[in-house]
């Protein structure tokens, strides 16, 4: 018989580097303020890692709201689960009010957002079922699926075409086992920063029966005329059966929600196994959450500014011959050619020489050989920002182009480690 805890001898694809990575790849500690610019290891860096679209974090009257509501309730209020003790006319109201700004006749609160999704799709199937999804959905949606055992059919990123073949698979099967169809897919995908192709998928509904489940974490906020997401971006909003989003993007805060019809958002509320045995979502987060949204509603400025601001980073991205792929979003990837070791040093070159705190994504996470600087723009960034940051970014691609950097990892990561 095996130990159970001899399988933690091997880390993983990402864990197995961590003695090398801990501290500054991974797990790195930013400090001072939640802005534009902060402090890593001691030195102010320009920040594109967060996901503070509309500058919510430290906005003075979120401040306020989250410090006020603190002092008046805790961090307790309320105890108990929402159906056992925990409910509240703050609980309320914020679903209320969601459910209006996205459209939808009803929403109901969760705690985080991943576990949110994750629990949805394990509430919605059964193995009668079939789901549909897009082949790069996010891990919490790959983790739901993991949950259930409805039957799985995959189409390619953003394929319609190939949509529409697993969609007639899954009508096929769902005949016979008597079940339902759930198509689960993204309004913004946050790696590459493409929107889904909504309003063409739910076109589908015309030829066939299934319900959609719409991850809007990356849109709600940033796309569409007020903010209400990828489905008022395209039109076709009141289509999407069953709409999601966290507060940990736009709303610069903890919790999720989702949105729906009011008979499906009963059925949730009654059976969503997440919600159901935990703790409500603490009273400072939603009076906060409540603060957040009313910004959201009442200032438009913010929007236009995260997006003059995305628009002069991309502009300047591809004047100076960066290919950022076909992303039509907020998010901003930056594809570059090389292996984990130049991933590194270049990484470390650009916060060590030029101050330029981003994400960087490699090999497992996606092909040997490829790089991905990964850009969160938001209405707090600066137009001399963006300029630091492409003057860095020829910098670094010059020395990687020609081969200066060195073959093995940056002597900063041995210190870390």
């Amino acid at each position: 018989m095996a130990d159970l805890f001899a399988k933690i001898e091997n880390m993983g694809p990402i864990g197995q580097y961590n003695k090398q990575v801990h501290g500054y790849f991974t797990f790195p500690k930013l400090e001072g303020e939640i802005s534009n610019r902060m402090i890593f290891q001691g030195k102010e860096r320009v920040i594109w890692s967060l996901n503070n679209y509309l500058g919510l974090a430290n906005h003075p009257e979120v401040r306020a709201a989250d410090a006020d509501a603190a002092a008046q309730f805790g961090m307790a209020y309320p105890m108990g689960a929402r159906m056992m003790s925990g409910n509240s006319n703050y609980h309320e109201q914020l679903e209320n009010e969601l459910a209006a700004f996205v459209g939808k006749e009803a929403a109901y609160l969760m705690n985080f957002g991943y576990q949110g999704m994750a629990s949805i799709v394990d509430c919605l199937l059964s193995r009668r079922d079939v789901v549909v999804y897009d082949a790069e959905s996010h891990a919490c949606i790959i983790d739901g699926l993991r949950m259930t055992n409805a039957h799985r059919f995959v189409f390619k990123h953003n394929d319609v075409e190939d949509c529409e073949k697993q969609l007639q698979r899954a009508t096929e099967m769902v005949a016979k086992s008597g079940g339902g169809i759930l198509l689960i897919t993204e309004g913004v995908f946050g790696m590459a920063g493409d929107m889904g192709k909504i309003k063409e998928i739910c076109a589908l509904k015309a030829k066939y029966d299934f319900r959609i489940l719409l991850d809007d974490a990356h849109g709600f906020g940033t796309m569409g005329e007020t903010g209400a997401g990828v489905g008022e971006e395209q039109g076709c909003q009141d289509q999407i059966d069953v709409y999601f989003s966290t507060f940990a993007k736009s709303m610069a805060g903890i919790g999720a929600f989702v949105a729906g019809n009011a008979d499906l958002v009963n059925y949730l509320q009654y059976n969503l196994r997440s919600q159901i045995f935990a703790k409500a979502l603490p009273m400072p987060m939603v009076i906060g959450a409540i603060k957040r949204l009313e910004l959201l509603r009442t200032k438009p400025e913010l929007k236009d500014k995260l997006w003059q601001n995305v628009h002069a980073l991309q502009s300047a991205l591809k004047e100076a011959g960066f290919n950022i792929g076909k992303t039509d979003t907020c998010v901003t990837p930056v594809y570059l050619q090389g292996g984990v070791i130049e991933a590194t040093n270049l990484t470390v070159d650009l916060r060590e020489n030029y101050n330029i705190f981003c994400s960087i994504v490699t090999y497992p996470v996606i092909p040997k050989g490829h790089i991905i600087l990964r850009l969160i723009p938001t209405a707090m960034h600066t137009q001399q920002d963006i300029d630091e940051t492409i003057v860095a970014f020829k910098a670094v691609k010059h020395k990687l182009d020609e081969g200066l950097y060195p073959k093995e990892i940056p002597p900063v990561m041995e210190a870390v480690g």
